[in-house]
């Protein structure tokens, strides 16, 4: 019987063959690249348009807003001027493009400043807050899902999963400032265990990690346990238990990042979800960051200072969005088939 096998390719061919294969993917990998990042140009597009817009569609003058109903007439004509309101709105919108270009974008009505100068003060203190917050989440959050994927598998531990769950939907439903205003209760106000408010210290960290990373991690271990089950039953992992590799060696090393690889989408939204949660947090607690200062600005109706912060903080979540993206795919090079 002369039946064909693999063996029976010749040695060229093979090469042909992984040669095409690697043409495939390379093709369907710059499809992704360039799909991704003409989305990420849309997207910025569109964030700018919008922030600059939004100084226009602001009832009233803002300049007379900022400087106040006793300012003199003079300084709002001069402080009108200075920012290029007075030209066609075509002209400014190119002045707007023109200047985040070159990396400026404007100066603050009320203080004088360049808003760019402000920004870059604070952007460290907001970014620390929300990387934290990130970490944290994602170190208890993920052996949290981990360990009760194990022990509620297949109808075990019923009263542990229905607890576990039922305190997940709470803790997820609390908004973020209302934890925070509860844990400054609790550990500042009563227990005197962390500073009220401010940044002064490593332990003044503690209180508005926490208020930014209980919900998502909630949020992450339910997902995290979910996809684990879903692992678990997985072909691969009955081989794996049929070659009597211990239970935790399939759990961790083969199951496990099957898991996380699934979850990973979830954890970049959590991610996004916590730099812009951290505009409220940081009011609770006093936190020099952007999100106090966005809320500041808008009560000193200093626009073009709550532009140029929205700017920030929508490029953030852009570029964290597309970042997850492309580790996603590299991860899971599956995840680009949809591309081709």
């Amino acid at each position: 019987m002369g039946g064909w096998t693999p063996a029976a390719v010749p040695p060229s061919a093979a090469r042909g063959l992984r040669g095409r294969a690697g043409d495939l993917w390379s093709h369907r990998w710059l499809r992704f690249a360039l799909r991704r990042a003409g989305r990420l140009l849309v997207s910025l597009w569109v964030l700018v348009t919008a922030s600059f817009l939004m100084i226009h569609l602001v009832p009233g003058d803002p300049v007379r807003a900022a400087l106040g109903p006793t300012a003199p007439a003079e300084l709002v004509l001069a402080r009108t001027r200075d920012l290029g309101l007075l030209d066609p709105l075509w002209r400014q919108y190119a002045g707007f493009l023109g200047n985040l270009l070159r990396g400026e974008l404007g100066v603050s009505i009320s203080t004088r400043l360049p808003v760019g100068e402000t920004i870059a003060q604070r952007l460290p203190a907001t970014a620390q807050l929300a990387v934290a917050a990130f970490l944290l989440s994602v170190l208890v959050a993920v052996p949290v899902g981990v360990v009760m994927a194990v022990i509620t598998r297949r109808g075990k531990g019923r009263r542990t999963e229905l607890a576990f769950t039922g305190t997940n939907v709470v803790l997820g439903a609390i908004p973020d400032f209302l934890v925070g205003v509860g844990l400054v209760y609790l550990l500042a106000v009563q227990t005197h265990l962390f500073p009220v408010a401010g940044r002064a210290g490593p332990d003044s960290y503690v209180l508005p990690v926490l208020a930014l990373a209980i919900g998502p991690c909630a949020v992450l271990s339910r997902i995290v346990r979910v996809e684990m089950l879903a692992v678990m039953e997985a072909d691969y992992i009955r081989t794996a238990r049929a070659k009597r590799l211990t239970p935790w060696r399939v759990q961790l090393v083969h199951a496990l990042p099957n898991a996380v690889t699934a979850s990973l989408t979830l954890g970049g939204l959590l991610l996004s979800s916590l730099v812009a949660g951290t505009v409220l947090v940081e009011n609770v607690f006093a936190w020099p960051g952007l999100g106090s200062t966005i809320v500041s600005s808008i009560v000193s109706k200093d626009y073009p200072l709550v532009q140029g912060t929205v700017l920030i903080y929508g490029v953030g979540v852009l570029l964290i969005n597309t970042l997850v993206d492309v580790v996603l795919a590299l991860l899971d090079p599956r995840s680009t088939i949809g591309e081709s």
